[in-house]
Parts: structure tokens; C-alpha cells; sequence
């Protein structure tokens, strides 16, 4: 299995049914900047829509993978090729993810041990050091699914943040005996958490378009962000609107404008 052989492959059947990149593109519902990645050999379809694409050039995913169309008394030894291979590139993958989790763990226990034995030597027992071990301990559970498993691990990281922010939340107002930590801190919590969770399932569900997923992010941003000026306003008597929250959504609505923009110019083909 070789990404440029699939991708050359993918070029000359797409010719042979006379369709563009562009309209490739469209029947996959993506852009053709991603069909010319896979012809060009610098990266291979995704598994979501691998299917699509076969059915569309009327070929297998054995011969996808394999990068040329396959005789029928070779079909089953290009299969077993194929699933090697395949096996072979995760458990590359895994074992180098792996050291880099291990490194990552290493360093964390070290600045957690760090600051420990400093707080000791200074204050005679543990005081400022259980924030900071507190804190990273939550850094290390979000982020070290994301390091372990790529991709695989952010929806694991995303369970992780939904369930421990909270009590993190409660656990440093009492370290820090501030009240308010907390119940200030636990309804911004729970606005950005839903703000993640819109993130993620917009890159999800536009994993192809991620211009368009931008844009609409950015979109997103401009309610939340008015949501967390009232709510503050409410608790701390801020004032909902001033001109600099004005200059913020008139920046993001451009922003976000320009990347859906970009995403439809891309898509037609206009840029590449």
C-alpha cells in the first residue's frame, strides 16, 4: 500500500468516469483541495467516506488501497497486503505516541515534584503547591488521551475536561478559600463546555471543511460571548456591553464571514 500509488490511481480513474476534482469533490461533499491531496500522494482518503469515493469511481477499497485494479486470483493475497500494512503504520503509530505519552508523564510528575519540595522547604508543609499539582493533574488527564491516541483520544479528552472541570472548579475555590472561584467559575465552565462540545461536533461533522467549520465557530462565538457578558453583569455587576465587546463581535462576524467565504471559493474551485 503506497499513498502515491493510490493517489495516482484515484487521478486516473476520476479521468476515466470524466469527472473534475471539483465536481469529485462536490458528490463527496468536501473540497477539491482534499482530492488533490490524495492524488498528489500526500495523504490517503478518509475512512468515513473511503466507501463513497469507491462506489463514485466504481472501484474497491482493496484496490483503493492497493493503488491499481486487482485480478480476481490475486484479490485475497492484496487483502491480506493491505490489512498487514495497515497494521503495521497503527502499531508504528502507537509505539511512537507511546514514548512521547511517556516523556510527557515523566515531565509532569517532575514539575509536580518540583514544586512539592519547594513549598516544603519554604513553608515547612504542602500550601500553594496543591494548586499547582491540582492543576496539572487535570492538564495531564485531558491531555494525555489526545498524545496517547492522536485524533482517536480528543473525544476522550472532551469526557474527561465534561466531568473534572467542575470538581477542579470546587477544589481550587477551597485551596484558595475564595468563594466565588467557584460559582463564578462553575457556570463559565459549563458555558465554554458547551461551547467545546459545539466545536468538536462542527469539526466532526465538517472534518473535510474545515474552513467552513472555522466560520461557523467563529459564528458561534458571537452569542457566547454575549451570554458571558450578561451572566457577569449579573454577578459582578459588569456591564453587558461596552465598546470593546462591540469591536470583538464586529471582528469575529468578519472573521467568521471571511473563512465561510473561503470555504465556498475553495469548494467551486475558485482557490485552491
Amino acid at each position: 500500500m503506497n499513498q502515491i500509488d493510490t493517489g495516482k490511481f484515484i487521478a486516473s480513474c476520476r479521468k476515466e468516469k470524466g469527472l473534475t476534482q471539483a465536481q469529485l469533490a462536490e458528490k463527496l461533499n468536501i473540497t477539491d483541495r482534499a482530492v488533490s491531496k490524495w492524488e498528489t500522494g500526500k495523504c490517503m482518503p478518509d475512512s468515513s467516506i473511503m466507501l463513497e469515493l469507491c462506489n463514485i469511481l466504481d472501484v474497491t477499497v482493496n484496490e483503493l488501497l492497493s493503488g491499481e485494479r486487482i485480478e480476481m486470483n490475486n484479490y485475497e493475497e492484496k487483502v491480506s497486503e493491505n490489512l498487514i500494512e495497515l497494521k503495521r503504520k497503527d502499531e508504528n503509530n502507537m509505539n511512537k505516541n507511546t514514548i512521547i505519552s511517556i516523556i510527557y508523564t515523566i515531565t509532569m510528575v517532575i514539575g509536580i515534584l518540583v514544586c512539592c519540595i519547594c513549598d516544603v522547604a519554604i513553608s515547612g508543609t504542602l500550601t500553594w503547591s496543591l494548586i499547582t499539582l491540582s492543576s496539572i493533574l487535570i492538564t495531564w488527564i485531558a491531555s494525555f488521551p489526545v498524545i496517547l491516541l492522536g485524533k482517536k483520544g480528543v473525544l476522550v479528552a472532551m469526557v474527561a475536561i465534561s466531568i473534572l472541570i467542575l470538581p477542579f472548579m470546587y477544589i481550587l475555590s477551597i485551596l484558595i478559600k475564595v468563594n466565588e472561584v467557584f460559582n463564578i467559575g462553575a457556570i463559565m465552565s459549563i458555558y465554554t463546555l458547551v461551547f467545546l462540545w459545539i466545536i468538536y461536533i462542527l469539526y466532526y461533522r465538517f472534518k473535510e471543511r474545515k474552513l467552513l467549520a472555522t466560520g461557523i465557530t467563529f459564528l458561534f462565538a458571537i452569542p457566547f460571548t454575549l451570554l458571558i457578558n450578561i451572566t457577569l453583569s449579573k454577578l459582578i455587576g459588569e456591564p453587558v456591553i461596552d465598546v470593546w465587546d462591540i469591536l470583538s463581535v464586529f471582528i469575529l462576524l468578519i472573521v467568521s464571514v471571511a473563512f465561510i467565504i473561503g470555504d465556498y471559493a475553495r469548494k467551486k474551485g475558485f482557490v485552491r
